[in-house]
């Protein structure tokens, strides 16, 4: 039986931490570096979901399976929320302040296409949230593999192209005092 926070996969007890502990720290007076770190969290969640899959058919609604799941909808109720309103209301808006020429082209293609992927997986997350809650609860020994493969293949492509566009964007459009606005406003939103 695997001892508490692990989860069994085959014959092999896996000890990983849950995510959204042990992630790189970042706060909000650097806010694309925490942006960033969300985005190394939202991974460990993405993997906790796919070891869940694994653990359910062998090991049922289990104590472990249980509170991996409730991880799971913590962090992608609050902070994966909290992070796309970060993203649309104030780095967005100042991105687009800040491009001017070619560059706002470019903005105004990218950002509508990351807002159509919060959308996208505003959907994925409405169709598997159901799914964890039950498990979380104890009540269902399963999770769908498209449903999971889904979510986990967006989040990935959507945290990788915003590592490898959005963010060295806004480093290079942004200066200090706006990413100290950006900064002052998600910690509001976060109330603290």
């Amino acid at each position: 039986m695997p001892r508490h926070g692990a989860l069994t996969i085959g014959a092999m007890n896996v000890s990983l931490p849950f995510p959204g502990f042990s992630s790189p720290a970042a706060g909000p007076e650097a806010p694309l570096q925490m942006l960033a770190a969300c985005h190394t969290r939202v991974d460990k969640q993405c993997h906790t979901l796919v070891r869940l899959q694994a653990h359910l058919p062998l090991h049922g609604s289990d104590t472990a399976a249980q509170e991996a799941a409730a991880a799971v909808l913590r962090y992608f109720d609050t902070a994966a929320r909290h992070h796309h309103e970060d993203e649309e209301q104030d780095l967005f808006p100042a991105l687009h302040e800040a491009a001017s020429g070619s560059d706002a082209l470019g903005v105004h293609a990218l950002t509508a296409a990351l807002v159509a992927d919060h959308r996208t997986l505003e959907t994925h997350w409405a169709g598997l949230r159901p799914l964890l809650q039950a498990v979380a609860e104890g009540d269902a020994a399963e999770l769908s593999a498209p449903v999971v493969g889904a979510f986990v293949g967006a989040y990935r492509a959507h945290t990788a192209r915003e590592d490898r566009e959005l963010l060295p964007l806004a480093e290079r459009l942004l200066g200090e005092t706006v990413l100290a606005q950006i900064g002052r406003a998600m910690r509001a939103r976060r109330g603290f």
